[in-house]
């Protein structure tokens, strides 16, 4: 017998006969919308990428993700395609949204970029907007959604890119550490955006982070992590690999959120809260 049924008795009367006691079997179905939505969920697949000759590259989540945090990122001729979003809603919701994301920038990466000669700028500008029609519709609606989107150039070491929303792009190179500008609306809420990218040269050594709002707003009592801390960690390792960027801010913005030892959120009978994902993304130039 399946599970979420029920069991109806149902008597009947025959000529010449006592009464007897059937029992039948009535399922209890879920709401069409239930059904629907189950049916409807969906996973982002893993990043894959190859070894990359002038570039290190690497992305992590500190762990399991609770929210609508995803990264992705496309090899394509001398390009490398990435992007870091932040997509608002449950994690079921944000995960389905974002494997729609995924299809549709897995499938036009190829097409845009393969070639050699292109103006990425303006190539870009067409990839931000299917992405922002996309979650838009696999949304149902509008839908938050900070993204950075970038295109880096191995042979040429430019990284052309839109910040739509703010997603801090913290950058160092031989001129010191800051924050990129050139911030725009943020994805996901209007279908018709227009998207101008900006333009950066990593000289040999020069480096990126990519932090999400889960880092930033990482709280100790009343103080958040913030992008100081977060920019500190290419201040402190100068030399460091994309990977180890990666870790040791995540490391870093776990460590400051946690409860000290005499919190009341640390007692054996207290639910624990649901904590913001934390997600880096670090680009490195080699010298």
């Amino acid at each position: 017998m399946r599970r979420n049924a029920r069991l109806r008795p149902l008597r009947t009367n025959g000529p010449g006969e006592k009464k007897s006691r059937h029992w039948l079997q009535d399922e209890v179905q879920s709401p069409p919308s239930m059904q629907n939505e189950s049916k409807s969920l969906r996973t982002p697949l893993p990043t894959a990428l190859p070894a990359l000759e002038g570039l290190d590259f690497h992305a992590r989540y500190y762990s399991s993700r609770t929210g609508g945090d995803f990264y992705d990122a496309v090899a394509a001729g001398p390009h490398v395609v990435f992007f870091l979003t932040d997509i608002a809603g449950s994690r079921d919701e944000a995960h389905t949204i974002a494997a729609a994301v995924q299809d549709a920038f897995r499938a036009r990466v190829p097409q845009l970029f393969t070639t050699e000669f292109i103006n990425m700028m303006d190539t870009l500008a067409i990839l931000a907007h299917e992405i922002n029609q996309t979650l838009y519709e696999a949304s149902g609606g509008s839908r938050l959604a900070p993204t950075f989107l970038g295109c880096f150039n191995l042979s040429l070491g430019l990284l052309a890119y839109i910040n739509s929303g703010g997603q801090p792009a913290i950058f160092r190179d031989t001129d010191g550490t800051r924050v990129l500008g050139h911030v725009t609306m943020p994805l996901g809420l209007f279908t018709h955006l227009t998207f101008e990218p900006a333009i950066q040269a990593f000289e040999p050594g020069a480096r990126m982070l990519l932090v999400t709002r889960g880092i930033l707003e990482a709280l100790r009592g009343r103080e958040q992590f913030g992008v100081e801390r977060a920019a500190a960690v290419l201040q402190n390792i100068p030399n460091g690999s994309a990977f180890e960027l990666c870790g040791i801010t995540l490391e870093d913005a776990h460590e400051f959120r946690k409860p000290p030892w005499y919190s009341p959120e640390r007692l054996p009978f207290r639910k624990p809260e649901r904590v913001d994902d934390l997600t880096a993304v670090a680009l490195v130039r080699p010298l």
